[in-house]
């Protein structure tokens, strides 16, 4: 597989085209944004961690009957996906209160919710990618029910497995946020699942093992990124 012309550059990731029909290049980098973008910084060593990361519980979700982007890891650093158009939606579980939850209702972080959270973001950083409903998802075409449905049930599988999986590392799945792509018609997981996008708690001591360390200016950011990809095997 040969790497072409760079089509995007985002935040964390540079994505390629290949010499392979319907399959891209996808190579994440070190570089770290909070609040969309207002903070930025450099995690070293954050980019293998993600795509490692990423690829190995896609691989597992996979297993568990999720269909993803995910087609072969190349190098440390980039990885072979599936084509999609991506659905212009951040879909959001929380499990336990945290962060802007926490904030938005008065609700002291590290609360067990009673039953998982779903939120739908509208995928727009000039916006701050707003809080919506799935109504408007439908009014504005973001998304037709059939695949907001489709998306919920994935997302709920996706969660349950994570969190069984994560416990087993000794780690607790605060929240996280995931994205989804339509391929040929279908809707499968895109984007990453990494300390970048999941809130991750050491099971014990409710240490912080994800991007908070970044935006609370916590510390040892580096090594909580690399103490989950230890506990992952990886």
């Amino acid at each position: 597989m040969k790497k072409l012309d760079m089509l995007y550059e985002g935040k964390a990731k540079k994505v390629f085209k290949t010499d392979v029909e319907d399959v891209y290049i996808v190579d994440y980098k070190d570089d770290a944004t909070a609040f969309n973008g207002l903070k930025k910084g450099t995690i070293l060593g954050k980019g293998v961690v993600n795509n490692r990361m990423s690829n190995h519980l896609f691989r597992i979700l996979e297993e568990e009957g999720v269909p993803t982007h995910y087609v072969e890891e190349l190098n440390e650093r980039e990885t072979a996906v599936k084509k999609v158009e991506i659905v212009p939606l951040e879909v959001i579980i929380r499990n336990v209160s945290a962060g802007s939850f926490a904030k938005k209702l008065g609700i002291e972080e590290g609360r067990k919710l009673l039953c998982p959270t779903l939120e739908f973001s509208y995928k727009d950083d000039a916006l701050g990618d707003p809080f919506i409903n799935d109504y408007y998802a439908l009014a504005l075409g973001l998304a037709t029910r059939e695949e907001i449905d489709r998306i919920t049930e994935l997302v709920y599988k996706i969660n349950e497995v994570l969190c069984k999986y994560f416990a087993e590392c000794g780690i607790e799945l605060i929240d996280f946020k995931v994205e989804f792509g339509r391929h040929h018609g279908q809707i499968i997981l895109a984007d990453e699942i990494s300390p970048d996008t999941c809130r991750l708690w050491d099971i014990n001591t409710h240490d912080k093992l994800d991007k908070d360390r970044f935006r609370r200016d916590l510390g040892n950011v580096e090594d909580a990124y690399q103490e989950v990809f230890k506990r992952l095997g990886l």
